[in-house]
């Protein structure tokens, strides 16, 4: 079926492959990319150029796989959702009642990590104006943080004491006896501080499951909606498809960050992060998107109610607040944009005007630090997936703010 069929224009996103290829692809900004887009419940677009591994001069494949890095955040926060629809949480239940070594945490005041090896950081701490929430868990509005924001003394904790989301000895257990030492940055509920946050609510999936966190995405999740390349590691049978991971080189140009053929995620990790640990392809995020603008429901298979779906176009920040006024100076986020609210593990756009790019109110989105991205607009019936692999491009911004408005344009009819 052609795209005009699905209010799409053929041309325009002939125009989006080319404009895409030209000015990130050819320019040597990004190895290769693949973008996908669905509408009206199907498949309507499939563009894709360059190399998914330069190295080996393999050419860019529609089952290529990539590392999602944040875009696992979306998923881990559907799996939460389940356990809340089944009655084994709230999102205002207090995190203690479910972690209780996290009833005595701390707001940071002062103090530094010490040098000592072995010896934890020395922090003098205050109460905080209230116990941390699920709720803030789900907003990163919980106070914790990540190592590698570099800014505060607590950053600094979590790298000394090597509080890493990815490969943690000792899982997600350890993990949390780990976070359970150190300060928050600010009271939960205050500000918005990108952080650990999610890897949290895998931890809590886990623990109230009863399965391992893997082993409940893997059974719950991805099984009934065939997302069968999805997961923390390769296996060795798909290590052909695994595209290797770039870097931008000094003077331009990209080198190796993480070559396919000698990658860590060819064995399975230590910790089932899930703020940023899976690897998937185009086609099965796309079956993830396909699902929620389906209102949780996908060729039979019900993963979560329509109302609980419908929570994730709208914005659960304090107040209904922006993002960009709650966030703490220096934090990073996955959205660069002005006008975007916080739903449950991911951005939604709360003022159009303000974001300055063509979208939806109520569409949601986020992206990985290998600079893929998404979005779901259900009010266009709409589904956007964009793979690459490229850490710490200056691109990532404008690519998605180039795809976004490429996207948009191609459409010939609008329902919102």
């Amino acid at each position: 079926m052609k795209p005009e069929a699905m209010g799409l224009s053929s041309a325009r996103l002939a125009k989006l492959d080319e404009v895409m290829t030209r000015r990130y692809v050819d320019s040597a900004m990004l190895p290769g990319i693949l973008t996908m887009v669905h509408r009206r419940g199907r498949i309507a677009h499939i563009g894709m150029s360059g190399h998914m591994d330069l190295e080996r001069d393999k050419p860019m494949r529609e089952d290529a796989l990539f590392r999602i890095y944040s875009m696992t955040k979306p998923i881990t926060s559907v799996a939460l959702m389940m356990l809340v629809e089944e009655g084994a949480l709230g999102l205002d239940d207090l995190v203690e009642t479910h972690i209780p070594s996290f009833k005595n945490l701390g707001v940071y005041a002062s103090g530094m990590p010490t040098l000592l090896a072995n010896q934890p950081p020395q922090f003098i701490t205050t109460r905080p104006e209230r116990p941390m929430k699920v709720v803030d868990l789900v907003t990163h509005t919980s106070g914790l943080t990540y190592g590698f924001l570099m800014r505060t003394s607590v950053d600094a904790a979590y790298r000394r004491l090597k509080v890493n989301a990815f490969d943690t000895p000792g899982g997600l257990d350890t993990f949390i006896e780990q976070l359970s030492t150190l300060p928050l940055e600010f009271s939960p509920g205050t500000k918005w501080n990108y952080s650990v946050s999610i890897d949290v609510m895998g931890y809590l999936v886990q623990k109230l499951s009863g399965l391992t966190f893997g082993e409940f995405l893997r059974t719950r999740l991805f099984e009934p909606l065939g997302m069968t390349d999805t997961g923390f590691y390769v296996p060795p049978e798909k290590l052909d498809r695994f595209t290797s991971c770039y870097q931008p080189a000094e003077g331009g140009g990209l080198k190796v960050q993480d070559d396919a053929g000698k990658s860590t995620y060819a064995t399975p990790p230590s910790l089932e992060a899930g703020g940023g640990g899976l690897v998937s392809s185009a086609h099965d995020y796309m079956r993830f998107c396909q699902m929620m603008l389906g209102g949780g429901t996908l060729d039979g298979a019900q993963i979560l109610s329509p109302k609980t779906v419908a929570l994730f176009s709208l914005n659960h920040l304090p107040d209904n607040g922006e993002l960009a006024a709650m966030a703490t100076p220096g934090t990073f986020s996955e959205s660069g944009y002005n006008g975007v609210g916080f739903s449950i593990g991911c951005g939604v756009n709360i003022d159009v005007a303000r974001t300055k790019l063509p979208g939806t109110v109520g569409e949601f989105h986020w992206g990985g630090a290998a600079s893929t991205a998404f979005w779901i607009d259900p009010k266009e019936e709409l589904a956007v997936v964009f793979m690459t692999q490229v850490m710490g491009s200056d691109a990532r911004l404008t690519l998605r703010r180039d795809l976004r408005t490429l996207v948009y344009s191609a459409m010939t009819e609008s329902f919102a």
